[in-house]
C-alpha cells in the first residue's frame, strides 16, 4: 500500500503542477482546448487571463501568452507615387497593441507577432499609398502653418479672398496625412486583426537619387538666375552711384575753380590798385623799381647777347641814378 502511495503522490503533484500556469506582468493569456479558445461565461468572447497564477486542465489545455504592451512596428522605407507622378521614399513607424486577444490569436495563426506586423504593415502601406497619391510633394513634405496671414480688416471675420483660399488649399498636409492613415488603419486593424493602432508617424521623406539630382539642378539654376539678377542690379546701381559721384566731383571742382578765379581776380585787382596807388604816390620810384627788374631779367643769363643803343631810355638809371636823361 505504501509503495502505491508514493507514485500516486508524485502523479498528483505532477498533475497539480501541470494545472497551474503563470501570466507575467505585461502579458495576457488565453487557453486553447482541443484547438478552440476557451470562452467566458457568455460564450461570446475569449477568456482572458490577467497577470497572476491560474488553473487549467492538464494535458487538455494549452496556454498561449500574448504581449499586452504597446509595440513598435518600424518598417522599411517604401516608395510612393504622388499626384504629380513623382516618386517619394517615406519611412514611417506604427505603435500598436493587442485589443481583442481571441481575434488576434485566430487572425495571426496562433498569436504570431511577426505575422500580425506583416498584415498590419500591408494595411498601413495601402492607406498611405492612397493618401500620397492624392497630394503633391509640397503638401506632403510640409506641415500646417502656425498662423494664417489675414487682411487688415476689423469687420472681416472669415477670409474669403481667392488668394487666401488658394493658400489654405496648398498648405502643408503632412499632419493631415498621418491622421487620415491612423483613422483608416485603426478601424480596419481592429476589425480584422483585433489590434489597436495607437499612433502612426512619418519619420522621414526622401526623394529618389535621380529626382533629387534634377531638383538640385533646377534649384541651382534658379539661384544662379537670381544671383545674375542681383549682380546686374548691383552693377546698375554702381553706375548710378559712380555717375552721381562724378557729377558731384565736377560740381565741386567747378565751384572751387570759380571761387579761385574770383579770389584771384579780387587779389589782382587789389594788387593793381596798390600798384596804382604806389605809382601815383611816387612815379619816379616806381619807374626805378621797374627798371631794376628789367635789368635783372635782361642780364640774368650769361649766354644771351643784348644789343641796345647806349643812349636809349633803357640805361637811363645806369647813367644817372636820378633817371634824368638830359644830364650827360
Amino acid at each position: 500500500m505504501r509503495k502505491l502511495m508514493i507514485p500516486a503522490v508524485v502523479v498528483v503533484l505532477a498533475l497539480l503542477l501541470m494545472s497551474l500556469f503563470v501570466i507575467p506582468e505585461g502579458q495576457r493569456g488565453i487557453v486553447v482546448r482541443f484547438g478552440k479558445i476557451n470562452k467566458d461565461d457568455g460564450g461570446k468572447a475569449a477568456l482572458i487571463y490577467k497577470p497572476g497564477v491560474h488553473f487549467k486542465l492538464p494535458l487538455f489545455d494549452r496556454v498561449k501568452r500574448l504581449d499586452a504592451r504597446i509595440q513598435t512596428m518600424d518598417g522599411r522605407a517604401d516608395r510612393f507615387v504622388t499626384a504629380e507622378k513623382k516618386d517619394v521614399i517615406i519611412d514611417s513607424y506604427v505603435k500598436w497593441r493587442i485589443q481583442d486577444f481571441g481575434r488576434f490569436y485566430l487572425a495571426t495563426g496562433g498569436g504570431n507577432s511577426l505575422t500580425a506586423e506583416a498584415l498590419l504593415e500591408r494595411k498601413v502601406t495601402d492607406v498611405l499609398r492612397s493618401e500620397i497619391g492624392e497630394r503633391e510633394i509640397k503638401q506632403i513634405v510640409s506641415g500646417p502653418r502656425n498662423e494664417e496671414v489675414l487682411p487688415d480688416s476689423a469687420d472681416s471675420d472669415v477670409v474669403t479672398t481667392e488668394a487666401a483660399k488658394k493658400a489654405l488649399k496648398t498648405d502643408g498636409q503632412r499632419d493631415q496625412i498621418m491622421d487620415d492613415v491612423l483613422t483608416d488603419t485603426r478601424e480596419s486593424a481592429a476589425k480584422d486583426l483585433g489590434v489597436q493602432v495607437v499612433d502612426f508617424r512619418i519619420k522621414k521623406i526622401n526623394l529618389p537619387d535621380e529626382i533629387s539630382e534634377s531638383i538640385y539642378r533646377r534649384m541651382r539654376a534658379e539661384r544662379e538666375s537670381v544671383a545674375r539678377k542681383h549682380r546686374s542690379q548691383g552693377r546698375e546701381k554702381a553706375e548710378v552711384i559712380r555717375a552721381q559721384a562724378e557729377l558731384e566731383v565736377s560740381t565741386i571742382l567747378a565751384e572751387a575753380d570759380k571761387t579761385a578765379r574770383v579770389t584771384r581776380g579780387d587779389a589782382d585787382a587789389k594788387a593793381a590798385k596798390i600798384y596804382a596807388d604806389a605809382y601815383s604816390e611816387s612815379p619816379e620810384f616806381f619807374s626805378f623799381l621797374r627798371s631794376l627788374k628789367a635789368y635783372r631779367k635782361s642780364f640774368n643769363s650769361k649766354n644771351d647777347v643784348l644789343v641796345l643803343d647806349p643812349s636809349s631810355d633803357f640805361f637811363k638809371y645806369m647813367k644817372n641814378p636820378q633817371g634824368n636823361t638830359a644830364t650827360k
